[in-house]
């Protein structure tokens, strides 16, 4: 494939891993009193609720646009570390075993995103190729 090419699918990988984030930072603010006793329910405090949604939408659309997206792409495979360990560590429980392993599977989708870069189609794209 050609640069163009790498950069559109790059593109569609970031579109499409962001989506999930921004689909869940939404679904919290819509569902916050809930959320929140989940939350609770599992030993974190509802206080983080805001910042849990911060991270996913904020992530979300900087992924989306490319900006310092590696530093974004650890941060957000981070942040899906710790709510698999926090919330999906129910191994008994098949359901969650499955979305403990999507979110180590999203993981490596962010990772493979830091090591490749966002491409020339992103706003680090565009300073890398003004240098």
């Amino acid at each position: 494939m050609d640069e163009t090419a790498d950069s559109s699918v790059l593109l569609v990988a970031r579109c499409l891993v962001a989506g999930l984030f921004l689909w869940s930072g939404i679904g919290k603010v819509s569902g916050y009193d809930e959320t929140g006793l989940l939350m609770n329910e599992h030993g974190v405090l509802g206080l983080l609720l805001p910042v849990a949604i911060f991270v996913e939408i904020a992530g979300a659309v900087l992924l989306i646009i490319g900006y310092r997206a590696r530093f974004v792409a650890v941060a957000l495979a981070g942040f899906c570390v710790v709510t698999a360990l926090l919330f999906h560590a129910n191994f008994t429980d098949r359901a969650q075993m499955f979305h403990f392993f999507k979110n180590f599977a999203i993981v490596g989708g962010l990772l493979a995103l830091y090591v490749s870069g966002p491409g020339r189609m992103s706003f680090d794209g565009m300073s890398e190729t003004s240098e």
